[in-house]
């Protein structure tokens, strides 16, 4: 069999996005507790799906990265969503800036779940760097995703955007500008 990598590049992407999983899932936790979840978007229509979302979010925010960011995941292969939920521990570190977890409002993170998931992106971007993989981490897309519940109960995603192409569509990016009326006087 004679396979070219042109044909297969799509799942050697989605495969690399597995093992990132993994990655992230062995990633160390605070107090050995497991709270991340993980997702790989692959599928183009979910992608379109998620670059919706993100568009809308920029639009009714303001937000032009959100723009941008929606159209250049649609130029890579896969989106891998890591998050987490807010789950206290009981430490009374303080970081969150209360000084006991009791204290904490409830819609305030735990700062171990967001250091948690900070790892957890960090192991699954080493990986990808390891298999020659094209990554952007993006809050953008992550964000947005929280409106799709495709990791339910989570309030922090972050995204990895994947790609495997001559050049890394997720660095010399030009940010959307939007289409201006034109003067009839112009020619």
């Amino acid at each position: 069999m004679v396979q070219n990598e042109r044909d297969i590049r799509h799942d050697l992407v989605v495969e690399a996005g597995r093992r990132m999983m993994m990655a992230a899932r062995t990633a160390p936790k605070a107090r050995g507790v497991d709270i991340i979840e993980i997702a790989l978007v692959s599928e183009r229509a979910d992608l379109e799906k998620l670059s919706a979302v993100m568009r809308k979010k920029g639009e009714e925010t303001g937000m032009q990265f959100l723009l941008r960011d929606s159209e250049n995941i649609l130029q890579g292969d896969a989106v891998l969503l890591i998050g987490t939920p807010i789950l206290v521990q009981g430490l009374n570190c303080a970081y969150c800036g209360c000084d006991k977890c009791a204290e904490k409002p409830f819609s305030a993170p735990c700062i171990m779940n967001s250091i948690d998931l900070g790892i957890a992106v960090g192991s699954a971007c080493s990986v990808a760097a390891t298999l020659c993989v094209d990554t952007r981490v993006m809050f953008s897309a992550g964000w947005a995703s929280l409106s799709l519940d495709w990791l339910p109960g989570c309030t922090q995603v972050i995204s990895i955007a994947l790609s495997c192409t001559s050049k890394n569509p997720f660095f010399d990016r030009q940010p959307r500008v939007e289409a201006q009326p034109q003067d009839e006087n112009e020619e």
